[in-house]
C-alpha cells in the first residue's frame, strides 16, 4: 500500500539521491533542459543541477548545504523559503545548486542530506507554534545568500512562531551578548508571509552560542511558563536535540 503521508525512500528515478528528516529530499538533474534553465533565474553556467527541498525547517537545511558546498566544487544558485510547515506557522525550503561535474553536485546533495539530521535537530513544534535554532562556526556562501551572514564568522539563527514570541526571543538574544544583526524578518518583511519573527546574527563564536541559548530559554518560557518539561510534538520520526556547543550534537 502506498503511503501518501511521507516522501518515498525507495524512488527508482535516476535523479533521486535520498531523503531525511523533516520531509527533506535531495535530487540531481545531470543535464537540465536549456529552455527551462533560462526560466529558473539561476544563471546558465551550470547544466548539472541539484535540488534540496523540505516541507519543514529552513535554517538547518541551509546550514547543512552551507557545509556541503564548502566540501565540494558545487555552488548555491538560489534559496527560497516557501510558505509551508505542513500548514503550520512557518517555512519549508527550496535550494538549487549547480556544478560543472554532476558527481560534485550529487556529492554535495549527499552531504547535505547527512548533515540535515545534525543541523535541523533544533526544531520544536506544537499546535501552538514552533521554535527553530541554528548555529555555524564559520558561515559560508549558502548562509550568506539566505540570511546575509558575514562570511567566515560564527552565525546564529532563531525563529519563533507566533511572531510575538519570536520578537521576545530576538530581543533576549540581542541583550545577552554583543553581536551584529545579519537579518531580521517578520510576517511581511523577508518571509513568505509566515507567522514568525526570524533573527540572524554574526560575531564572536562564544557570544553567538550564548545568544542562541538565551533565546531558546525565552521561547520555551513563553510557551510553557518556564516549566522544565517542554512537550513538543515530534515533527519527524528521528529527532535530534543539538546543544549549542560549536556544532556538537547528541541524540536524545
Amino acid at each position: 500500500m502506498i503511503d501518501l503521508n511521507s516522501i518515498s525512500t525507495t524512488c527508482t528515478r535516476t535523479e533521486f539521491v535520498g531523503t531525511t528528516i523533516l520531509d527533506t529530499i535531495g535530487l540531481v538533474i545531470s543535464g537540465i533542459d536549456d529552455t527551462l534553465l533560462e526560466k529558473m533565474n539561476v544563471g546558465t553556467e551550470y547544466r548539472a543541477i541539484g535540488v534540496f527541498s523540505s516541507r519543514t525547517g529552513a535554517a538547518g537545511q541551509v546550514t547543512a548545504m552551507d557545509d556541503a558546498v564548502k566540501a565540494t566544487n558545487a555552488e548555491v544558485l538560489s534559496i527560497e523559503f516557501p510558505r509551508d510547515t505542513k500548514g503550520g506557522a512557518g517555512h519549508g525550503n527550496y535550494i538549487v545548486i549547480g556544478g560543472r561535474d554532476v558527481a560534485d553536485v550529487r556529492h554535495a546533495i549527499e552531504i547535505a542530506l547527512e548533515l540535515t539530521e545534525k543541523y535541523a535537530g533544533e526544531v520544536y513544534a506544537s499546535a501552538a507554534g514552533h521554535l527553530e535554532f541554528a548555529y555555524s562556526a564559520s558561515a559560508g556562501g549558502a548562509l550568506q545568500k539566505a540570511f546575509h551572514a558575514a562570511p567566515g564568522e560564527a552565525f546564529g539563527f532563531l525563529t519563533g512562531a507566533p511572531a510575538a514570541i519570536g520578537l521576545v526571543m530576538a530581543d533576549t538574544a540581542m541583550k545577552t551578548s554583543a553581536v551584529k544583526i545579519a537579518c531580521y524578518m517578520t510576517p511581511s518583511l523577508g518571509t513568505s508571509h509566515t507567522n514568525e519573527v526570524i533573527l540572524g546574527f554574526s560575531g564572536d563564536a562564544s557570544a553567538v552560542v550564548r545568544n542562541c541559548g538565551a533565546s531558546d530559554g525565552a521561547g520555551a518560557a513563553c510557551f510553557h511558563g518556564g516549566g522544565s518539561e517542554v512537550p513538543w510534538d515530534a515533527i519527524s520520526v528521528k529527532i535530534m536535540r543539538c546543544k549549542f556547543a560549536y556544532n556538537t550534537c547528541k541524540k536524545v
